[in-house]
């Protein structure tokens, strides 16, 4: 739960502190330094063979990702942006079934179903106002959450965790270094605003990012990938809408109508569902010994 809770913060802190950055300056500004950080920590080097595939991931996982994530930081709400993450499994399902021929259980398609229908009526937009560009960003970074959890389990155990969460941060904040370098050749107004005016605040916020949300949270995260399926790891992701409520409530004063919050916590409740009946059916059918 600490990495989902530590992204789950993304959407407020990234308001709070550092409003109006341009996404692709905070995606390399949240990427690269936990990279050097990391490899500071403990060196690696990928071999030839496997600069594509971290390439690949580092272009999915962290350059489409974090910019998605802080156009959705700056574009919906935080608790809207957090609750609305936790679809992954529902795509998560859908992938593996059709690529794959994995066919969801019950109890997950049936939680699948329901949670969306609950974000049909949380997003409905005679009920709540949000930016369509946002909504769209929230897709593109669930697939990619998804092709690039993917991705990254299928490594197995062919490159160690660390050197692909090294690298894939690496890559991808290369990546985006340049794309923000050409941005701000082009537009670069939000740019020297950012660095005119950086305050103590911002450095407290990319500080945040840099330390918990990615150094921190990727690293359990890629380390967790290989102990789990990606579904069980996407539906175990509860302590992210959490915290981009509370986060929103405590940081930004976001607040919702009683219809809303209950809306939010069904959907909360059906990503935790296959967990529940998986336990007490583990509970009830385990052999006692005596």
């Amino acid at each position: 739960m600490i990495p989902a809770f530590f992204w789950g913060t993304t959407y407020a802190v990234a308001q709070y502190t550092l409003p109006d950055w341009p996404p692709f300056l905070l995606g390399a500004l949240r990427a690269l330094p936990a990279g050097l950080i990391l490899l500071w920590l403990k060196p690696t080097r990928p071999t030839k063979g496997d600069v594509h595939t971290l390439f690949t991931l580092g272009l999915v996982n962290i350059a489409a990702f974090f910019s998605l994530i802080f156009v959705m930081a700056m574009t919906l709400p935080s608790a809207i942006s957090g609750v609305g993450m936790i679809s992954v499994p529902v795509f998560a399902m859908l992938f593996h079934w059709l690529m794959r021929g994995k066919a969801p259980s019950l109890i997950q398609a049936f939680s699948g179903v329901v949670l969306v229908l609950l974000a049909w009526q949380l997003f409905d937009p005679g009920k709540i106002t949000l930016s369509p560009f946002g909504l769209a960003a929230m897709l593109i970074a669930i697939m990619c959450i998804v092709f690039g959890s993917g991705l990254t389990k299928s490594l197995g155990g062919r490159i160690h965790w660390w050197t692909v969460l090294t690298w894939q941060l690496l890559f991808g904040g290369a990546i985006l270094a340049m794309i923000s370098l050409v941005h701000a050749v082009i537009s670069p107004a939000p740019y020297l605003y950012a660095i005119e005016h950086i305050s103590w605040l911002n450095v407290a916020g990319l500080a945040w990012i840099i330390l918990l949300n990615t150094a921190l949270g990727y690293g359990l995260y890629v380390w967790l990938l290989k102990r789990m399926s990606v579904v069980d790891f996407t539906f175990g992701g509860i302590a992210n809408p959490v915290a981009g409520i509370v986060a929103g409530l405590v940081l930004l004063n976001e607040t919702y109508s009683v219809h809303q919050y209950l809306l939010m916590a069904g959907m909360i409740l059906m990503s935790l569902l296959p967990q529940i009946y998986q336990l007490i059916t583990v509970r009830l059918f385990k052999p006692s010994h005596c």
